[in-house]
């Protein structure tokens, strides 16, 4: 068996700190894991193929997890066994714009002279754009959106 390439060296505070975000029912079921791949590689611990078994994760992600806490030393325990910023572009509509288009969806169709009494995605994201809110939207991330939030199409018309 390959000797195992990193080793956790915890403190008591550190042990026990993991061991508590274990025990705590609202810690996510993500970070309990990389708790317990922590633990189990403190010092001379078991080896990661016997962690990765016991737990049914991946063997890389035991390595990945003991290596990051090795590499993050300086951070705190919650940031180090969290999930690091993913890439991607940025949001192009800004929270304050989707305030406004919540308000203009929560509004009748027929204010806008738009002779239907409930919004389309459609409609609703060409008047979104037709008064400035954003420069394009399309109906299926507006649908998408919409879906998300306690918005009703029905409570738009009836009041």
């Amino acid at each position: 068996m390959r000797p195992t390439q990193y080793r956790t060296k915890l403190t008591g505070k550190e042990r026990d700190k993991l061991k508590q975000l274990i025990r705590n029912q609202t810690t996510p079921q993500n970070k309990v894991k990389r708790a317990k791949i922590l633990l189990y590689a403190n010092g001379e611990g078991m080896s990661n193929q016997w962690i990765s078994d016991e737990l049914k994760v991946a063997l890389s992600d035991v390595t990945k997890w003991t290596k990051r806490w090795i590499d993050r030393i300086a951070e705190p325990i919650e940031e180090r066994i969290s999930d690091l910023p993913r890439s991607g572009a940025p949001c192009r509509i800004t929270p304050e714009q989707w305030c406004q288009i919540m308000a203009l969806a929560c509004e009748a169709p027929e204010n806008y002279n738009i002779p239907i009494t409930h919004w389309t995605h459609k409609e609703l994201a060409r008047e979104v754009v037709k008064q400035g809110i954003v420069t394009t939207l399309s109906a299926t991330h507006l649908g998408s959106f919409l879906k998300k939030q306690t918005y009703s199409h029905t409570a738009v018309a009836t009041g």
